[in-house]
C-alpha cells in the first residue's frame, strides 16, 4: 500500500531530488571501483514517507531493497545538508506564488501528543498521566498552511513559546501592513500582548472564563492543521529522541500538506500535464 498518492508523491520527489547534491554511482576513493552500489536516493525516499505517514519502525519498514541503517545514515545525511528544511520552503513559496499566502491573518496554538521514547523535546504531560509528551506550538496562515513550529516538553506552557513561534515569521517577509494573530484564551496575559506589541501585530485574543466556540474566529484554522499533521502517526506517536530528527519529520509532513492543498486549490484555475483527473 502507497503511503501517499501517486499524484502528491511525484511532485515532492522531483523538488526533492532538485536539492540533493550528485553522488557518484560508485565511491570514487574505492581502489578497484566496483564496491556495492549507493542504494537509490528514491528507495530511501519512499521509505522516509513510509516511516513518516504509518509510523512504523525502522527494522519493520525495511526489506531486501533497502536496511534500516541505510534509511537512518540517509535520513541524518539529508539533515545535515538542511535537504527538508529546503523542500518546506520550496512547498511554501511555490504556494505564495500560485495561490497566496494569507499572511495578515495568522493563528497560533499549542498541541501535545504522545513522545513514548522521551528526547530531547519531551517532558511529563499534564494530559496523559504524567508519561513523556512532545508539544508544538504551530503557526498557520488564514487557510491553515503550516508556517512554523516550536517543539518542546508536553509541561510547558503555551503562552512562552509564543515568541519564539512568531520569530519563524522573519523568514517570510515582507509581511502586510496590518497582521492579525488569533489565539486562544490561555495567552490572554499582559504579557502576551506585550510580544505582539514589541513585533508590530494585533492579537485577537479569547479571554478567560468566557465561552466563545472556535468558529466564531479563524483559530479553527490551527486546530484543522494540527489534525492534518497528526495524521501522520510518527508525530501523533513521536518515538524519536533527537530534536532534528523530529523538526525534520515535521517539516517533512509540512511540505506533504502545503503541496496537498496546492494541487487541490489550483486544480480548478490551472492545468499541467500531470494533473489528476479528478480533484483530489
Amino acid at each position: 500500500m502507497p503511503a501517499l498518492p501517486s499524484w502528491l508523491t511525484e511532485p515532492l520527489w522531483d523538488q526533492f531530488a532538485a536539492v540533493l547534491p550528485g553522488r557518484a554511482r560508485y565511491h570514487p576513493d574505492h581502489p578497484l571501483g566496483c564496491h556495492r552500489r549507493r542504494i537509490s536516493d528514491r528507495i530511501v525516499f519512499d521509505k522516509v514517507l513510509q516511516l513518516l505517514r504509518f509510523g512504523c519502525s525502522y527494522e519493520a519498514i525495511a526489506d531486501t531493497t533497502c536496511s534500516a541503517t541505510t534509511i537512518r545514515s540517509r535520513r541524518d545525511e539529508w539533515i545535515r545538508l538542511g535537504v527538508f528544511a529546503r523542500l518546506k520552503q520550496i512547498a511554501l513559496d511555490s504556494y505564495d506564488r500560485i495561490v497566496g499566502l494569507l499572511l495578515d491573518q495568522i493563528a497560533v496554538d499549542g498541541s501535545i501528543t504522545k513522545a513514548p521514547g522521551g528526547g530531547e523535546v519531551a517532558g511529563r504531560s499534564p494530559v496523559d498521566r504524567g508519561k513523556q509528551g512532545l508539544k508544538r506550538s504551530g503557526m498557520t496562515d488564514g487557510y491553515g498552511i503550516p508556517l512554523g513550529r516550536v517543539l518542546a516538553g508536553a509541561n510547558r506552557h503555551d503562552s512562552p513559546l509564543l515568541a519564539p513561534t512568531l520569530d519563524r515569521l522573519d523568514g517570510l517577509a515582507p509581511l502586510p501592513v496590518d497582521v492579525t494573530v488569533h489565539l486562544d484564551a490561555c495567552y490572554d496575559s499582559d504579557k502576551t500582548r506585550a510580544v505582539l506589541d514589541e513585533r508590530g501585530l494585533h492579537g485577537r485574543i479569547a479571554h478567560k472564563g468566557e465561552k466563545a466556540p472556535i468558529q466564531a474566529s479563524q483559530r479553527w484554522h490551527v486546530e484543522r492543521t494540527h489534525a492534518w499533521q497528526n495524521a501522520f502517526y510518527r508525530l501523533a506517536r513521536c518515538y524519536e529522541r533527537r530534536a532534528t530528527v523530529v523538526d525534520a519529520f515535521f517539516d517533512l509532513a509540512d511540505s506533504i500538506i502545503t503541496v496537498r492543498s496546492l494541487i487541490r486549490r489550483a486544480w480548478t484555475t490551472h492545468r499541467w500535464d500531470e494533473r489528476p483527473s479528478h480533484r483530489p
